[in-house]
């Protein structure tokens, strides 16, 4: 089984902002528009999404996420890969594909996280959309591509500089892969190193202890 590295992109800041009405005359819906992912484009991290499989992505997430009323996306990025419904600050309800890109649209929710997004984007404070995904990267010359997409959500966030500088340390170098319950489930280097080290002679006991030794530390 292959396994993931959590995938976080630089923030895409060229958005539109709509206050609608409500129906029953309350406080003003704030929703953005914009492009939300890039695929076939050397991104700023040197990846390559690849569109067809990006497509598919999102229309599985269209299908699971945004038509179930699931898909949330948190006030910067957190320091899982699950979502955090307290952190939670927008949902996305639209994501379609326009060339090489998807354009996305979310409104910002009323809950602790979305009052303060909301109260900085109408005071004027810039703030941007990253995607939170896993996938396999794969050395192709000066870029790498990205296989197995599998997008989580997309944060909203403010300080790219800092965000993106933890995530390469600390988030990127961890690993996930997808057991058969489709659950994540982190692969630790200790487990890789062993499994890449293991000796010729008595292979059998050495890779069964070390991956009981693996179960037990979950």
């Amino acid at each position: 089984m292959n396994s993931l590295k959590l995938l976080i992109e630089e923030p895409i800041y060229d958005f539109e902002y709509r206050l609608d009405e409500t129906k029953r005359g309350g406080d003003q819906t704030l929703k953005i528009k914009g492009l939300y992912m890039m695929a076939e484009k050397k991104n700023k991290n040197g990846r390559v999404y690849k569109i067809d499989e990006m497509e598919n992505e999102v229309n599985r997430y269209a299908q699971y996420m945004i038509n179930a009323n699931r898909s949330l996306g948190e006030l910067n990025h957190p320091t899982s890969v699950e979502i955090n419904p307290e952190r939670a600050c927008h949902m996305i309800t639209a994501l379609k594909r326009e060339g090489n890109g998807f354009i996305g649209e979310s409104k910002i929710l009323s809950s602790p996280m979305g009052t303060i997004v909301r109260n900085l984007i109408l005071d004027g404070v810039q703030l941007g959309i990253s995607s939170r995904a896993l996938g396999k990267l794969t050395p192709a010359g000066d870029h790498n591509d990205v296989d197995e997409f599998k997008l989580i959500c997309c944060d909203v966030v403010h300080d790219p500089s800092v965000d993106t500088a933890f995530v390469n340390g600390i988030l990127e170098s961890k690993q996930w892969i997808l057991n058969n319950n489709g659950d994540l489930v982190e692969v630790y280097e200790q487990l890789e190193k062993g499994l890449e080290t293991l000796p010729r002679h008595d292979r059998d006991n050495h890779y069964r202890d070390l991956i009981t030794s693996f179960i037990n530390s979950l």
